[in-house]
């Protein structure tokens, strides 16, 4: 049995909305106004209703109650609280992509980071920022592991969220080139510690920017 085009349309303005607001191009505290957002995308306001409630359940969108929904606005707590859970789970990940990976997968990963490190040159964010996304999500694919792929997903918006706040794209693709190489070789203990490292300066970058925000406008 097919969606509904309702389905179909509610799926295109969250990707749509989730892509407005890991990028920056929709601010932290701002409204999602259901008629506003309508008449942009040329849609009904069902399926913005229902690309919302989707958002709200991702944790990057607030509802208030009888009025409009808001971008949520994270905070330093935030950062680290999510460090605390993403960290655990990313390592499995990262270690069972290097165990397990076949020569498909690695191909798949090398076209990933490839993407990542020519955007990342060209000086085009989005696309790198997207891009280093995808990397981490793919490990998902290497890994083999439904539980874990589940769990990842659950956090892969709040995950774009945070490489929306790096600054140093060059340095975060190299960074991925190592973790690609040592995934490649199999070299378990290198992955770990690469990877610790990656979380690591992962955390103060988007530290030093609540940092720069809390200070420009205190």
């Amino acid at each position: 049995m097919g969606e509904r085009p309702s389905e179909l349309e509610s799926a295109r303005v969250a990707r749509q909305l989730r892509d407005d607001i890991v990028l920056g191009r929709r601010r932290p505290g701002s409204r999602l106004v259901e008629r506003d957002i309508a008449a942009q995308l040329n849609v009904s306001r069902l399926p913005v209703r229902e690309a919302i409630r989707a958002l709200v359940t991702e944790g990057i969108v607030v509802a208030r109650p009888r009025t409009w929904a808001v971008v949520r606005e994270y905070t330093l707590g935030d950062v680290r609280d999510f460090a605390e859970v993403r960290g655990p789970i990313e390592t499995m990940l990262f270690v069972y992509a290097a165990e397990r990976h076949d020569e498909a997968g690695l191909e798949g990963l090398r076209r990933v980071l490839e993407r990542e490190e020519q955007a990342a040159r060209d000086g085009d964010q989005a696309a790198s920022r997207a891009a280093a996304g995808d990397f981490h999500a793919y490990m998902a694919v290497l890994a083999s592991n439904d539980v874990l792929t589940e769990l990842a997903g659950v956090f892969a918006t709040r995950l774009k969220w945070i490489f929306g706040l790096h600054q140093d794209l060059q340095g975060m693709a190299a960074s991925h080139r190592e973790l690609f190489e040592a995934i490649e070789a199999r070299d378990v203990e290198l992955v770990r510690r690469l990877l610790a490292e990656h979380l690591a300066a992962g955390t103060a970058a988007a530290e030093r920017r609540f940092g720069t925000e809390s200070t420009s406008t205190g």
